[in-house]
């Protein structure tokens, strides 16, 4: 009995890390991190794909703003201020990769946006991390899920973020797929100082049964 209890919390433990490994694994564009999210590829579009992440924690802010470019700066410096050692526990927290920002997709050209910014816990810290110290930083958890991805290279800027999320939109609309279309995430895998071959992604959540082709 002890044995079988030991197994189911080292199976808890095991799948509360939802898949933060090492970034030399396959399916990983972490070139500057030792640890990266890991997922499952579903299947290829035509331009896309999808893939499918575990539940996983994540520390974030959020930041209103009619700029995506001020809000990212802002609640980059918030949160990295937590893993070098603003937090409950005084520890430092490695860095890893992807950075994710939660976008709405806007209404008015006059509109604050919310923009929630987060960093992806160490597979050290996915089951239990220490708590923010500022009030604006929080914990919390990306469900299980699978999303519809579109790649590019350079840098994620407002314009370039708006043309490939566009771009992602009208894919999925032409094979008549069902997705989340309140939000989208823009996803970051490169810290300011890599020039060259910057990997980049927008994200959107699938709905129901993913579609990979119109014949699907």
């Amino acid at each position: 009995m002890i044995c079988f209890a030991g197994a189911i919390v080292l199976l808890l433990t095991v799948t509360a890390e939802g898949r933060v490994g090492n970034s030399t694994e396959t399916n990983s564009f972490c070139t500057e991190t030792k640890e990266c999210l890991l997922f499952d590829l579903v299947c290829e579009g035509e331009g896309y794909e999808v893939r499918h992440y575990e539940a996983s924690k994540w520390v974030a802010t959020e930041i209103n703003s009619h700029f995506m470019e001020f809000a990212v700066m802002r609640a980059f410096r918030k949160l990295f201020k937590y893993i070098t050692g603003e937090n409950e526990e005084g520890v430092k927290i490695d860095m890893t990769a992807p950075v994710i920002t939660k976008v709405q997709e806007q209404g008015g050209m006059l509109d604050q946006s919310v923009y929630v910014l987060s960093f992806l816990l160490p597979s050290a810290y996915q089951t239990s991390a220490p708590q923010p110290t500022d009030s604006a930083v929080y914990l919390t958890e990306m469900p299980d899920m699978n999303v519809y991805v579109k790649t590019y290279g350079g840098w994620t800027v407002s314009a370039t973020a708006k043309l490939y999320s566009y771009r992602l939109k009208q894919m999925l609309d032409n094979v008549k797929a069902s997705y989340n279309k309140e939000y989208h995430y823009n996803v970051g895998y490169n810290s300011p100082m890599k020039l060259m071959n910057r990997h980049n992604e927008v994200w959107y959540v699938v709905e129901g049964a993913p579609v990979c082709s119109e014949s699907e």
